[in-house]
């Protein structure tokens, strides 16, 4: 079926503008560097499923017209990805489930400590979240509204992260490495968007060159790089890469076949 992979947010912890840099990308008017807090959004049907709640999720989904979610899945439990959490109270409200939250167990036992007036048995806070925590571990798979999500362990340094691929696309932030055993769960990829920090070398992000080797790796037709820095001019980067490579943005819509 046809789908359309929403990039919510493009950018790092940061973000783009980073606060008290005035250099050209950050003071720049190409909105395209303009970047958001990591997060995308799976849409089929009208159904979405939101891939990572960050500290701009509310900003996104208004931004989106999200007015509902079907599920939440969780790549791993660094602030820029979860502290959106609690912003899905009031669409929480209009559903009679509870929205299921799928996270690998060290990311779970975050959100279950950050959040504790919403998952604590104890809590009798009125107003929590009405969300079901689910973990998600190994290269586990579930479906959600008759599509399936499949987690793709990753490396970001230390930690394990999880990716994700639904149908023909996999979205693969916060990442320097792919395990072996990994790379055959991204056989055959139509769109991968795929994490590109700087130039640079970074211990726990792909740079520019390592995005670009593991794109050609995994042999997807097309690929587009988020969770870039302000060091990366949208314009300029992009005239030099790959005619199968682009830079995605905030609110970049690309469709695939779920």
């Amino acid at each position: 079926m046809q789908a359309t992979l929403l990039i919510l947010g493009s950018g790092t912890s940061m973000g783009v503008p980073t606060l008290g840099c005035d250099c050209h990308v950050c003071t720049s008017s190409d909105p395209r560097d303009r970047r958001l807090r990591p997060s995308a959004a799976v849409i089929w049907n009208g159904h979405n499923v939101v891939i990572d709640t960050g500290p701009d999720f509310r900003t996104q989904a208004l931004d989106n017209g999200i007015k509902t979610v079907d599920a939440v899945f969780y790549t791993h439990a660094h602030a820029d990805h979860i502290l959106g959490m609690d912003d899905l109270r009031p669409i929480s409200y209009k559903v009679k489930e509870k929205i299921p939250l799928f996270a690998d167990d060290p990311t779970a036992a975050v959100l279950e400590t950050v959040f504790d007036y919403t998952f604590s048995e104890d809590s009798h806070y009125p107003l929590r979240a009405r969300v079901a925590l689910n973990r998600l571990n190994g290269h586990a798979a579930v479906q959600v509204c008759g599509a399936t999500f499949q987690r793709i362990p990753l490396l970001h340094g230390p930690i394990e992260t999880g990716g994700y691929r639904f149908g023909n696309a996999a979205y693969l932030t916060d990442m320097n490495a792919i395990p072996d055993a990994s790379l055959p769960l991204l056989h055959g990829l139509d769109v991968v968007i795929i994490d590109a920090l700087r130039f640079n070398h970074h211990p726990s992000h792909a740079n520019i060159d390592e995005a670009i080797a593991w794109v050609d790796k995994i042999g997807a037709k097309h690929a587009w790089f988020t969770h870039m820095c302000h060091e990366i001019s949208h314009a300029e980067v992009e005239a030099d890469m790959p005619g199968h490579i682009r830079l995605s943005y905030d609110g970049l819509r690309i469709p695939f076949e779920l």
